[in-house]
């Protein structure tokens, strides 16, 4: 009687990789693309940067970076609110601009493989495209927070002995220096995530930026030249929705209570509400990218 050979089987390829799978992919892919090195290193010497050239530069005791304003008395220690507002207007200064960058790397991150074809073989692996998809955002939004974190934390550090020589006197453990400065993480986050969003409905780069910005820089201008013209109320409430008018709240020095609230005739006092406006921007904006990736082919 003879022995039935036995056959070596291979296992199946192309099966649909686990949910850690996909974002250990994710993540490869990202950290190997030099632009998204060239992004990061650049945002983070530039919010360390502008911060360390305000605080080298500006005279305080005369008033140059007063709180909200306010003139300093000179010859004296700047304490409380006012060394709370100039620490946290400073270290966040410049993320007015880092967000412009973010945009780009948000965008790119999907806009890059749609324009190499690689994106059909990230669906192929993950057929579904909602966890492809998810796996992105994750990836996009831990790494912005992440070098944002380090950014504004390294500023606040390098600018600490520099303030301190001119009398400003804070405490950066502080909930009400703290806070905000998280806070302008989580806002460069958001952004990170509004432009992947619209990457993947417009599936270009010159597009989705040219919304993102359009919305970011263009859109306040305008109805702030409608405002100026018109003097109506209902033009200022549109302009605070605006996703950086709305995010700006996030890194706004509050005082003692951090993420309180001012300006009582506006519809965003806290920054709270600003993170919920761009909760709000993100959800719609992620939601129908969701449904047009899974309606149009890859």
């Amino acid at each position: 009687m003879t022995a039935t050979p036995t056959v070596a089987t291979r296992p199946a390829v192309g099966g649909s990789l686990s949910a850690s799978g996909i974002v250990r992919s994710e993540w490869i892919k990202l950290r190997t693309v030099r632009s998204t090195l060239w992004c990061y290193g650049l945002l983070i010497v530039l919010v360390v940067g502008v911060g360390t050239l305000i605080a080298s530069l500006a005279n305080f005791a005369d008033g140059d970076f007063g709180s909200r304003g306010a003139p300093l008395a000179g010859g004296t220690a700047i304490t409380g609110d006012a060394a709370g507002s100039i620490v946290v207007g400073l270290n966040t200064a410049g993320l007015n601009i880092a967000v412009l960058i973010v945009a780009v790397l948000g965008s790119l991150i999907i806009t890059g493989e749609y324009s190499t074809g690689m994106i059909r073989s990230t669906f192929t692996a993950a057929p579904r495209r909602t966890g492809a998809l998810t796996a992105k955002g994750i990836v996009l939004a831990v790494t912005a927070f992440a070098a944002t974190a380090v950014a504004v934390g390294l500023s606040a550090l390098v600018t600490w002995p520099i303030l301190s020589a001119k009398g400003v006197e804070v405490q950066l453990g502080d909930p009400a220096v703290f806070l905000p400065l998280l806070g302008g993480a989580l806002y460069i986050t958001m952004i990170a995530l509004l432009a992947f969003g619209f990457g993947v409905i417009l599936r270009s780069t010159a597009g989705s930026l040219a919304t993102v910005l359009g919305l970011m820089l263009v859109a306040p201008i305008v109805l702030e030249l409608l405002h100026a013209l018109t003097n109506a109320a209902w033009v200022s409430h549109v302009s605070e929705l605006l996703p950086q008018n709305a995010g700006s709240h996030l890194f706004d020095y509050r005082g003692a209570s951090a993420f309180g609230g001012s300006d009582p005739g506006s519809w965003i006092t806290t920054g709270w509400q600003g993170f919920g406006v761009l909760l709000v921007w993100n959800l719609v904006v992620l939601s129908v990218a969701l449904i047009r990736v899974k309606r149009r082919d890859a």
